[in-house]
């Protein structure tokens, strides 16, 4: 299993919003970054990520499952672009904020303070069970 992070703007698809579509999950599309799509070429079904408000919230708020490899992305007619089908799996009791991601020195490496703009990245083993052990995840 591989873990992940994936970054939404609230005011367009919210934690809430993502709850709401339940198992049956939804398509992770619009990603028109190529080392994004990339990283979404590579999970399996069954894979975690972390899901992440960006903009003025920057907290992780909850896990999801990747319940469909990728596939053409259905927001467009252009191939180049893939995406995953991702449901829900947990919220997170506490919501773990950016800043604080930043001041755990055992996250330092991770991609979302060294590259914080890419929208789908990975995460080690290592920094999901750090942050899970933050976040309380039920």
């Amino acid at each position: 299993m591989a873990y992940w992070l994936f970054k939404s703007e609230p005011n367009t698809w919210s934690w809430n919003d993502q709850i709401a579509a339940g198992s049956k999950g939804t398509e992770w599309d619009g990603v028109r970054n190529y080392q994004a799509r990339n990283n979404m070429d590579k999970m399996k079904i069954d894979d975690l990520g972390f899901f992440y408000h960006s903009v003025k919230e920057r907290n992780i708020v909850g896990i999801v499952k990747v319940i469909a490899e990728a596939h053409n992305d259905t927001t467009t007619n252009d191939s180049t672009w893939r995406c995953v089908d991702l449901a829900y799996h947990k919220s997170f009791t506490n919501p773990v904020n950016l800043e604080t991601i930043k001041l755990t020195a055992s996250l330092s490496d991770m991609v979302l303070v060294k590259n914080s703009r890419l929208s789908v990245q990975p995460v080690t083993e290592r920094e999901w069970n750090i942050i899970c052990d933050m976040g309380q995840p039920q």
